[in-house]
């Protein structure tokens, strides 16, 4: 247990990142739609690139050992779609009007309905995408610690937009920032038990190739909530230079940390 201390520190370190970008949002006004706009545009960003430049060939990179080229390829594709069609129904009952017309909602508590609704499916596709992270980042450095140091500190830069991402919109709508905090926070904790959880079932009844088709899937997830919720809800509450600012930025931070990490 002992060579396990450090990997599992290593894990909740990257995973607790997602905590530091939570409170940022101590640093944003809660009016600053424009703040919100390019923060909106940064994880979008940030998501896409991640999804497509890490995620899909990490994932094909995993497949192929097992299925050979062309059969990874297909698994990444069916992964990544099996991810859309998750990201569709988490869509689907999480709808935008909830109890609308019952409650007579103004159009500012609808607009802040909005913005909460993607700040929850935010931390619910974070949640989701720090599970596989935690599992790559634990086995990573219990299996050699100087590899595992930047690949945490990676994944630790990587997350710390994607809390801003989770809070920002929590906080915009609630204007309650403990609460934007605590999303970040429980997002953030399941790297570490992902971690955990992961050692567990690879060492006893999941196969490893079953890692490869959850990191697509995650890339689905990440890049429909990215076009389907984030850029529109940026370009709502901003103008399009706005949007692209956000974009932009997020996709050159990521780029600059992968080259350096």
């Amino acid at each position: 247990m002992d060579a396990y201390i450090l990997p599992l520190i290593l894990t909740l370190f990257a995973g607790m990142s997602t905590l530091l970008g939570g409170f940022i949002t101590f640093f944003i006004k809660r009016n600053s739609l424009k703040a919100l706009s390019v923060g909106l545009g940064f994880s979008a960003g940030v998501m896409v690139f991640v999804s497509l430049s890490e995620l899909v060939p990490g994932s094909e990179e995993t497949l192929k050992a097992y299925y050979g080229l062309l059969g990874a390829k297909a698994m990444v594709f069916g992964g990544f779609l099996i991810g859309v069609l998750i990201a569709v129904l988490i869509d689907y009952f999480i709808p935008d009007h909830i109890e609308e017309d019952f409650l007579g909602a103004s159009t500012k508590k609808q607009q802040r309905r909005k913005i909460k609704r993607a700040g929850l499916i935010t931390a619910l596709a974070v949640t989701l995408h720090n599970f596989p992270e935690g599992m790559a980042t634990f086995l990573v450095s219990s299996q050699n610690l100087a590899l595992g140091i930047p690949v945490a500190a990676a994944i630790a830069i990587h997350n710390i937009p994607e809390g801003i991402a989770i809070a920002l919109p929590i906080f915009q709508a609630t204007g309650k920032k403990r609460l934007a905090v605590l999303y970040s926070f429980l997002s953030g904790i399941s790297e570490p038990v992902g971690g955990l959880i992961g050692v567990i079932l690879l060492k006893t009844v999941m196969p490893e190739q079953t890692i490869g088709i959850m990191t697509a899937a995650v890339a689905g997830i990440m890049v429909y909530l990215s076009f389907d919720t984030l850029l529109p809800l940026s370009r709502e509450y901003g103008e399009n230079h706005h949007v692209i600012i956000g974009i932009i930025s997020g996709m050159l931070i990521m780029s600059f940390s992968l080259i350096f990490l």
